[in-house]
């Protein structure tokens, strides 16, 4: 059994090492994504307080940049202490012809509205990252489930890779030792192996489970509640004219939490009529949603089933968000690793096709009879 998992774990690792690295790579970098484009874009975040006109106002500001035809479709108040304020517009739908509608994204000084960009989020660094992790940039081409197939194949290689660790006629101690082959690649295999394989392996099960969520989230809701789904919200066509505005609803919902924060609004479309509300709370940062109807004002906290704050888990786990500077190092080097996994793997196969072509050429003589 020892030689076939071996066998396995080695034609993963190199048969499949051009999709993994990338993959891994772009996973790494999106750890700090938010970190990376403060970097590449510093003009974007640079807010001079940390005070905020009302949503409306943002949302006036923002309009005053984009060409005309663009719908707002959400306002996303100050993360923290620096931040921006970002608003969502939308091109109005094309024709078949005309590929996708543009979403463009307006980075807003808080206190002054004053604009600071406006990007394709989809097109920017970051975005494109995001993209090839998420689906190689070929949706249309069954890149997530590509992707999620590719998490199965790391997942298998880190746990068959803890298996071939795992000392034969020594103990678990003698495992932890750094010289266990002559060779630095070996030695570099064996050890960062180890100490990232079930990390690894929870990593790449939750992106298994994003790679398909069609199928993970009938799995989930078998276990556990979630709420349905509202396909094309996004897309949805607004609403024309609103008896209420960004302001009014905002204070409508944060008055149903007290102490809580608005943190984004997204306005209300002609299927559903309803603002929806996200509120921070300031002292766990978690989120809630309140939704506000455009005509009455009545408001509803939307309070998440187990099976919606077990898919945010996975996400989050994913990510590395919500979840400590501790954790997100160990994801970030579940995304840096593989690449030298992949490197040290294939100078040990190199090595060990050579021995056994020496081997074969010079076998070895037999001792001579005393």
């Amino acid at each position: 059994m020892r030689r076939v998992w071996l066998q396995l774990h080695l034609w993963l690792g190199i048969g499949l090492a051009i999709l993994l690295v990338p993959v891994s790579l772009s996973g790494a970098a999106l750890v700090w994504h938010d970190h990376l484009d403060m970097l590449i874009h510093p003009g974007r975040y640079a807010a001079t307080a940390d005070a905020s006109l009302p949503p409306s106002q943002l949302v006036q500001r923002a309009a005053s940049a984009l060409d005309p035809g663009f719908q707002i479709v959400a306002v996303r108040m100050p993360e923290s202490e620096g931040r921006p304020a970002m608003v969502t517009a939308r091109e109005p739908r094309r024709g078949e012809a005309g590929g996708r509608p543009r979403i463009l994204t307006v980075a807003l000084d808080p206190p002054t509205g004053r604009v600071l960009d406006v990007f394709e989020f989809r097109n920017s660094l970051v975005g494109v990252l995001h993209r090839f992790h998420e689906n190689l940039t070929v949706p249309e081409y069954s890149g997530r489930a590509i992707v999620g197939w590719s998490g199965v194949a790391m997942l298998a290689l880190s746990l068959t890779g803890l298996y071939l660790w795992w000392p034969r006629n020594a103990g678990f101690r003698r495992g932890l030792r750094w010289r266990r082959g002559p060779t630095l690649s070996l030695n570099l295999h064996h050890l960062f192996g180890f100490w990232i394989s079930l990390p690894l392996a929870v990593v790449s099960a939750t992106g298994i489970y994003l790679g398909f969520p069609q199928q993970a989230r009938s799995m989930l809701t078998s276990v556990a509640p979630m709420t349905p789904q509202q396909r094309g919200a996004f897309a949805a066509p607004l609403m024309r004219q609103t008896q209420l505005d960004a302001d009014r609803a905002a204070a409508i919902a944060a008055g149903a939490i007290t102490g809580s924060q608005v943190a984004a609004v997204f306005m209300p479309t002609q299927q559903t009529q309803l603002w929806r509300v996200q509120l921070r709370d300031p002292q766990s940062d978690a989120l809630s949603t309140v939704m506000v109807e455009d005509g009455s004002g009545a408001l509803r906290v939307v309070t998440p089933l187990t099976g919606d704050r077990v898919a945010s888990w996975i996400r989050w786990i994913h990510e590395g968000s919500h979840s400590g500077l501790l954790w997100q190092m160990l994801v970030f080097a579940c995304g840096l690793l593989p690449t030298l996994f992949t490197a040290t793997g294939v100078l040990i196969w190199l090595r060990s096709r050579d021995a056994r072509r020496r081997q074969s050429e010079f076998p070895a003589v037999p001792a001579a009879a005393e």
